[in-house]
């Protein structure tokens, strides 16, 4: 396996007009030598507004930005980047994500480039955009920073006052249509493969932005799925036709869709201290059609009852084991935006009822870790 060099990169990045391209794989998503080829986008071309506008940053311009990439502009760290906050000379904020030198040079480049390859021309108020990046004396990644953190961090940081469930219910809907853009929206389908809400960030309003690509696959249209191994992750959100057998498709973030929306309901973690999931505590309070029991006790019986419904119910459907018979996200917008809850239109048969109850199987495997355990790249910008 070749992958590509630093100064190709450096060869890549000097071509004229190079934030007008895009990056195009080899089917089985390795950058190397003989498959990196630049190529123009035909929607980009024919939808001149719509090109991308991300640039190469200096190193110098990033170094002023961070105060020299000052521990107290630290913002998250993960297994193979730290993120900073900066300040342009414009006055504009930006998160810098800054690949570490953990992972060999060939693994942080190749991450650079998918990533990079990925997120280079996503366009969705729901998705966190990417403003450019550099090369010089390292590899980095620049956005636009997202002032309120995480999802995650609003939620479970003690020191913070409870989430409304006005809030909630928003960041519930963006996240759902951002992720139906990556979907369905894109030229090319997008897999995020790590749908969770330390990656959902949120603006000053709180509007959500998917985020941290690091994971994601290209889809392409004439393929029904990706077969990958190893296995990468989090626990507590790995669809079991993923964990089991490294079959990866839009129903995999759907299944980690649902967790989220669990969480935004609950308040509670993916996985709790007993290293038991959160989909596995609510799914026999779902059956029971029991929702009110799902609810975060510190809302204190503040939330629009339809809307908790709606929100229950598409994260009933998502989290189903068989991925089957869960909805494509079009479906959980439809639920989630007021449509009709047609619930005989998903009621499974005796036989599909087992089926899912012997799939629910795969949990025993996955408590035998411990529940912080990632078996991926851990969070990179999820706390910015």
């Amino acid at each position: 396996m070749k992958y590509i060099r630093t100064t190709s990169l450096k060869r890549l990045f000097s071509l004229k007009r190079w934030g007008f391209w895009e990056q195009v794989m080899s089917p089985n998503d390795e950058v190397n030598n003989e498959s990196l080829e630049i190529v123009p986008s035909e929607e980009q071309e024919e939808k001149h507004s719509q090109r991308p506008t991300w640039k190469c940053f200096s190193y110098e311009e990033l170094f002023d930005a961070t105060n020299g990439f000052s521990a107290a502009n630290l913002v998250g760290k993960g297994g193979y980047a730290e993120v900073y906050k900066g300040t342009l000379k414009d006055g504009e904020e930006i998160a810098v994500k800054r690949l570490t030198k953990t992972s060999s040079d060939e693994r942080k480049e190749k991450e650079f480039l998918t990533e990079i390859g990925t997120i280079g021309h996503v366009r969705h108020p729901n998705v966190l955009s990417l403003m450019g990046c550099c090369i010089d004396n390292g590899l980095y990644l620049v956005f636009e920073l997202s002032s309120r953190g995480s999802i995650a961090s609003l939620l479970h940081d003690e020191k913070l006052p409870p989430v409304d469930w006005k809030t909630r219910h928003k960041i519930a809907l963006g996240t759902a249509r951002g992720l139906h853009y990556l979907h369905k929206g894109c030229k090319r389908r997008i897999i995020h493969r790590d749908i969770k809400a330390s990656n959902i960030l949120l603006t000053l309003d709180f509007e959500p932005r998917i985020s941290d690509f690091g994971l994601a696959k290209w889809l392409p249209s004439q393929w029904t799925h990706h077969s990958i191994a190893p296995i990468e992750g989090t626990f507590g959100h790995l669809a079991p036709e993923y964990y089991l057998h490294g079959v990866v498709d839009e129903k995999t973030d759907v299944f980690a869709f649902g967790v989220f929306l669990l969480e935004v309901i609950s308040g509670r973690k993916p996985v709790d201290s007993s290293h038991q999931s959160l989909h596995s505590w609510a799914k026999p309070i779902l059956n029971k059609g029991e929702i009110e029991k799902l609810v975060d006790p510190r809302l204190e019986g503040n939330y629009d009852v339809i809307q908790l419904k709606r929100v229950a119910f598409a994260a009933s459907l998502c989290i189903r084991a068989s991925s089957t018979w869960r909805p494509i996200m079009s479906e959980v917008l439809e639920v989630m935006e007021g449509g009709e809850m047609n619930k005989d239109k998903w009621k499974m048969g005796e036989e599909e009822e087992e089926e899912e109850e012997e799939l629910w199987g795969f949990e025993d495997l996955e408590y035998e870790y411990d529940s912080s355990f990632s078996m991926s790249l851990p969070d990179s910008i999820g706390s910015t």
